[in-house]
């Protein structure tokens, strides 16, 4: 017997879409930026414990996740799309597809030491150090490009507090005003990178979901133009 195909339901299919949103400073923003290009979800996304929302008129289903995650559920195929900084795409080095800078959630990755602390500059300065970091391979990979070697602390907390108590020499960590550094008598050696938001998007999805995607891609990038 001849298997009937529901064409309306395969186009469905092709139409709908997942998209992954970090929890934290980035979520508010990337809410009013899907509601600029006319895809808002049913609900206040800022203030429920609910992970997962419909846009019905869409045909969209946001994900509320943590930033970090937000890659994977993209390179994975578990979302088409996600929105996640620059700073996470760097230390993961997900497959993914990148296409938007959105321009906002500026931040910067940076070296910092004690303030009252003299330490030597240069490749001398940097080697045989013991640097504390919530981000091991952009520190490790930026060490290396200065020929300097250093000992990698991995931490998943407070960085700041890492160099007071001698567990540290440095740190590397990222900073939006700079405001926690200088309450904890921490000064900036370096800018390791600039971070801002980024629009990212499953490799297999853009091809599957090309026309619908395109246009979502072409859109955000009106709307950060402006």
């Amino acid at each position: 017997m001849k298997k009937i195909v529901n064409k309306e339901s395969k186009k469905d299919a092709l139409d709908s879409l997942i998209i992954a949103l970090p929890k934290g400073k980035l979520l508010e923003p990337s809410i009013k930026l899907f509601s600029k290009i006319g895809i808002k979800a049913d609900g206040d996304l800022k203030k429920t414990r609910r992970l997962i929302f419909d846009a019905p008129k869409s045909n969209v289903k946001f994900l509320i996740i943590r930033a970090t995650d937000v890659p994977t559920y993209v390179e994975y195929g578990a979302a088409d799309i996600g929105i996640v900084g620059k700073d996470v795409l760097m230390e993961q080095s997900k497959d993914v597809y990148e296409p938007v800078d959105l321009k906002y959630g500026y931040c910067q990755i940076v070296i910092a030491k004690p303030e009252k602390e003299k330490l030597s500059e240069g490749k001398e300065g940097l080697s045989r150090q013991r640097i504390a970091t919530k981000y091991p391979n952009i520190t490790e990979r930026y060490f290396s490009q200065k020929g300097a070697q250093a000992e990698i602390i991995k931490l998943y907390g407070s960085i700041e507090i890492a160099p007071l108590t001698g567990l540290s020499d440095r740190i590397v960590d990222l900073i939006s005003t700079g405001r926690t550094l200088k309450e904890n008598g921490l000064v900036v050696v370096e800018r390791v990178a600039e971070s801002t938001a980024r629009l990212i998007v499953n490799r297999a999805s853009m091809k599957i979901k090309y026309k619908r995607i395109k246009e979502i891609i072409e859109a955000v990038k009106k709307v950060t133009a402006k």
